[in-house]
């Protein structure tokens, strides 16, 4: 019975861990929009890593290793640049990201 509680409290616990980056990733997302207007360079800087971490740990969480996030968002960003998406064509954004993922590993 015991062994039954501690799998039943890890379940539970990871419950609580996954709404709270939940709420982690909505409320930096809607400090964001607010900071935009102010134009606080260093506290954006701050947010956008706080989404960013937020997003790899709410993976985690579910069930995704950090390596699979990665190679999902090279995925993600070879089809879009494919597809010639409209960030790419004007600025060559999507390319730069995907180097630079590259460049790292």
């Amino acid at each position: 019975m015991k062994k039954f509680n501690s799998i039943e409290g890890s379940i539970t616990k990871n419950l609580k861990i996954i709404e709270w980056l939940k709420t982690e990733i909505l409320s930096n997302v809607s400090l964001l929009f607010k900071l935009m207007i102010k134009q606080n360079e260093a506290k954006l800087l701050e947010i956008l890593t706080n989404i960013i971490m937020s997003t790899y740990l709410l993976a985690k969480r579910l069930g995704y290793s950090f390596d699979q996030l990665d190679r999902k968002l090279e995925k993600q960003l070879e089809l879009n640049i494919n597809d010639k998406h409209q960030i790419e064509a004007w600025y060559g954004d999507l390319s730069e990201l995907l180097e630079h993922l590259k460049d790292r590993t």
